[in-house]
């Protein structure tokens, strides 16, 4: 029977919110030992971005801590960058905490992804939960993830929470470690590790959104709604800035794109749009306002259909307009499917499905009508087996990738 753990076994650590505290911790943290145990907890669901409010840091010899950031944002960067920046961290999913990490100033010199080096080593379900269960024989408080971490005071059970996720971190990675050794896959989960890093090392600020990332935007297709969907995005951006709300909460997207699809002329259709706030107090005529303003852009001022460039078909195309090209791919993906089964991990770890498909459509779109092999189009960049290597790579695949992957497209398409 799993040992339910909801407090650390050190107990509920009290959450570190001034400089003063700051500088301190980061003392005792100094005089710690080995990498640092990290974890953010972040408030998308409810604030504009998606900063930390909180970060927990765990090392051995100096034990678990809490920080609060927000307001002395700068005085925690001060303090934790000159002990934590160019030291090995140890992390889970760090794709998810790097961002928010360097927005603050705190870059690793390495690190040991505990949920990715799961991937590698076969585990079904890399989450941390399950991993610490399966390993330990621990079963962490779950349910509080989704918490507004943004509150000034935070609930005894959310400090034990965020304290729980970094408690057993450390022996995580000592033990994916072993197991990565004993699958001679440490060098590619450090390979990729390091790529992790590189990636995220100009991470120093949150990247600025525009109206065109909007989701479901693809599915308008006049001037008219692209101008709508364009004015209410910058207000409801406007908003949520203002007042450091999530975009969601102040209309959800699929709301947004629903009221610039149907284009509704009055209050009453505006208010039956499915999602639409129309209790909320002014909404109504708030936006409105703003569809009537979309209204009013001259046709030639109207936004047009964004069409990205293509450097290969899409999958209903291909398979539509080139079923045997789509043939070629489809053997060579599970050839690459049955050698990551005698791995023991996801095909996708290999080789992203996207540098696949353009590095088969490279050899043979050769073969397609001009549509598909215009200026925007990879095919024709592979034109003999040398050239495989050299275009994985610069689809971004990793050495270990492409040492194993590469024969098997080879042969696939030679």
């Amino acid at each position: 029977m799993p040992e339910l753990r909801s407090r650390p076994l050190e107990g509920i650590p009290p959450v570190l919110a001034t400089p003063e505290e700051f500088t301190a911790a980061a003392a005792r943290l100094a005089a710690g030992t080995g990498p640092f145990a990290i974890d953010t907890e972040r408030a998308s669901g409810y604030r504009y971005d998606d900063r930390a409010f909180v970060v927990q840091i765990r090392r051995r010899g100096a034990g678990t801590m809490l920080f609060a950031p927000e307001g002395h944002r700068e005085e925690l960067t001060a303090a934790l960058a000159p002990v934590l920046n160019g030291a090995e961290w140890i992390i889970h999913a760090a794709h998810s905490d790097l961002p928010c990490l360097g927005w603050l100033g705190l870059f690793p010199g390495s690190i040991f992804d505990t949920e990715l080096a799961a991937r590698l080593a076969g585990f079904e379900r890399p989450n941390l939960g399950t991993m610490v269960g399966e390993l330990f024989d621990v079963e962490l408080e779950k349910g509080y993830g989704d918490a507004d971490w943004s509150t000034p005071q935070l609930s005894e059970e959310l400090k034990a929470y965020a304290a729980l996720d970094v408690e057993l971190l450390l022996e995580l990675a000592d033990a994916l470690r072993d197991i990565l050794a004993e699958q001679d896959k440490m060098d590619w989960a450090l390979e990729e590790f390091s790529a992790i890093v590189q990636e995220h090392s100009g991470d120093f600020a949150p990247q600025p959104h525009t109206w065109r990332d909007l989701k479901g935007i693809s599915s308008l297709r006049s001037g008219r709604q692209l101008a709508a969907a364009r004015e209410l995005w910058f207000k409801r951006d406007a908003i949520a800035r203002r007042t450091d709300t999530a975009p969601g909460r102040v209309l959800a997207n699929k709301t947004l794109v629903e009221i610039a699809r149907t284009l509704p002329t009055t209050a009453g259709e505006l208010a039956r749009v499915k999602g639409f706030p129309r209790r909320r107090k002014g909404a109504t005529a708030r936006w409105m306002a703003v569809l009537n303003q979309a209204r009013a852009v001259p046709p030639q001022q109207r936004p047009r259909v964004h069409r990205a460039p293509q450097p290969i078909p899409s999958k209903t195309v291909w398979t539509k307009d080139y079923p045997d090209l789509w043939e070629v791919y489809q053997t060579i993906r599970a050839d690459i499917a049955d050698l990551a089964a005698e791995l023991n991990m996801p095909s996708e770890l290999l080789i992203r499905p996207a540098a696949l498909r353009a590095a088969v459509w490279a050899k043979v779109g050769v073969r397609a009508n001009k549509r598909h092999r215009g200026a925007d189009s990879v095919a024709g960049a592979i034109r003999q087996p040398g050239d495989v290597a050299a275009f994985l790579r610069a689809e971004g695949a990793r050495e270990w990738q492409i040492e194993m992957t590469a024969p098997i497209i080879v042969d696939g398409l030679f």
